[in-house]
């Protein structure tokens, strides 16, 4: 199963499962409307649902901690977010390709793993995941790996497409064999993932869509209140400008000293939802502030997602809903985040920490990450995210998620944390620990949040999506690799050390590239990563 552990403690693939609503795998009318209606339920369709589900722990007991065990992975790895606030994102189709990473569960004997994406990914780039396989010929690996596709580029879900085409669906049928040794894996799950888990008839390890407003900005909020976790200030269940001015009145008469609020819409990802207002000059007396926000919010509001407009980002609010919260200030000002998993056994796994590299121009657009987060609050944030996910698996989540922090040191050199955002899925550090985890067999030290390798060495990563310059369109995936071999970038199997990229497929298009750079400290993956794009820098002169 996905992310599972052999019996040496090391990780291995742990079944997903995520939401479908279609009555029987044959059934392709039921697929076709659903597609078209996909927040389309019944009771029928619900209990279905539940008794699909009910088969993923008795297969992640028997699968997860044997290595050798057959299983197959169905991967879908399609972004079901709003495609709108998506579609700024150069070269986001090809984000597909992170997922890619899964391919490393073919180092256990008897997986099968089927990899399904919008358009075909070239041969190159599933050869260089597969070379990275340690301990497992090429061919071997490659025997046991189905690719396919739905020869289709336009701005939809993946997921969609699947479900619009029969023929693809019975061959994704045709592919897993034994449905009851198999599960669906997907970046986050929809309404749309529940239809696809139904008409696969194979579970799917994620949270159940009844549950995804947890996830929102709203949600996280009073899922933070519940479980007693600090917050910034704030107001949700906003939804249009009125109520936005009259919550960003309120917090400044709370709190007169606050220079500036933040407002979110509830499903905005990466902080592309995010807009910034200032307080500058507001009015001390609370009939004229209320005027005042009013009045200024037009002109004040600062969107993170460049081209932005407020009429649009209204309507935005409007559909999806939203939060205003104070903006947490200070020197030093970090933003470390804690991923976990509930596991179909209901046990609660912390698997990683990371301090977020964020950019854009209100510094909230996440750009990439170091592994694993500061030590001077690495166990802080891990109890506090602990804690949100114990209130969460009350709730009944199962998966994948990640709780953000905006973190500030006081003068004393203790560290203040605050909670911001829970993401219910799949996100930017996943695929990033999965490439150091499955890559060096190593494991995280509960009690110091360290990740060592089997021979005890420490290991530690820098890592972007967001690499991009428009001379880097020169290259090929071909000439990407030749140059990382050529300049002894590539990770090293005998050192465990070295680069590894995704988003290959957005390098010739969009100039685009993601990478790992992993190494024994920070500092050392930091000047890895620096000595890679030089490289690539000089390499397109």
């Amino acid at each position: 199963m996905e992310g599972g552990r052999t019996r040496r403690g090391s990780t291995l693939p742990v079944v997903s499962l995520e939401g479908a609503q279609i009555r029987c795998p044959a059934a392709a009318t039921g697929v076709a409307l659903l597609a078209m209606n996909p927040s389309a339920r019944s009771t029928a369709e619900v209990v279905q649902f539940a008794e699909l589900q009910g088969r993923l722990a008795p297969l992640f007991r028997a699968v997860f901690d044997d290595p050798a065990a057959p299983r197959t992975v169905v991967v879908v790895p399609g972004l079901s977010l709003d495609q709108e606030l998506l579609s700024r994102i150069d070269g986001l189709q090809h984000y597909e390709e992170r997922q890619l990473t899964m391919l490393m569960l073919l180092r256990l004997p008897n997986t099968r793993l089927v990899f399904v994406t919008s358009t075909p990914i070239d041969p190159i780039i599933i050869d260089y995941y597969l070379n990275l396989l340690p301990g497992v010929p090429h061919a071997h690996a490659r025997r046991r790996l189905t690719l396919l596709s739905a020869y289709d580029a336009s701005p939809v879900t993946l997921t969609r497409k699947v479900l619009e085409r029969p023929r693809l669906l019975a061959r994704i049928r045709a592919a897993i064999g034994d449905p009851q040794l198999a599960h669906l894996s997907c970046f986050n799950v929809t309404p749309l993932e529940r239809a696809l888990a139904l008409a696969l008839a194979i579970p799917l390890y994620g949270c159940d869509p009844v549950l995804a407003a947890l996830g929102s900005k709203t949600g996280s909020r009073e899922v933070f209140q519940a479980a007693r976790v600090p917050m910034p200030p704030g107001f949700g269940h906003l939804r249009d400008v009125h109520g936005v001015a009259q919550a960003l009145a309120a917090l400044y008469a709370q709190d007169p000293a606050l220079e500036s609020a933040v407002v979110k819409l509830n499903d905005g990802a990466s902080g592309e939802g995010n807009a910034v207002f200032p307080y500058a000059g507001a009015p001390q007396a609370a009939a004229a502030l209320a005027r005042w926000t009013e009045a200024e919010l037009p002109r004040r509001l600062v969107f993170e997602l460049p081209g932005e407009r407020l009429p649009h980002y209204l309507g935005k609010l409007a559909e999806m809903g939203g939060i205003v919260e104070a903006w947490v200030a200070g020197a030093g000002k970090r933003s470390p985040s804690v991923q976990l998993r509930i596991t179909p056994t209901a046990r609660l796994e912390v698997i990683s920490t990371h301090d977020q590299v964020l950019g854009g121009s209100t510094g909230q657009k996440f750009l990439g990450a170091t592994f694993p987060a500061d030590p001077a609050y690495r166990l802080e944030i891990t109890e506090l995210a602990t804690r949100v996910g114990e209130e969460l698996r009350a709730r009944g989540v199962v998966g994948r998620f990640g709780v953000d922090f905006v973190s500030v040191p006081d003068r004393g050199g203790a560290w203040r944390h605050q909670a911001i955002e829970i993401n219910l899925r799949k996100g930017g550090t996943t695929h990033t620990f999965q490439t150091l985890q499955y890559l060096t067999n190593g494991q995280v030290d509960p009690a110091t949040g360290e990740f060592s390798v089997p021979t005890g060495q420490q290991r530690v990563y820098y890592a972007t999506d967001n690499l991009q310059n428009p001379a880097f369109r020169r290259l090929t995936p071909d000439d990407l690799i030749d140059i990382a071999v050529e300049h002894g970038l590539h990770f090293d199997q005998t050192r465990l050390e070295g680069v590894t990229f995704n988003l290959i497929g957005a390098l010739s298009e969009f100039g685009k590239l993601g990478v790992v750079s992993i190494a024994g400290t920070l500092s050392q993956a930091r000047e890895l990563f620096d000595r890679t794009v030089a490289v690539l820098e000089r390499e397109t002169r």
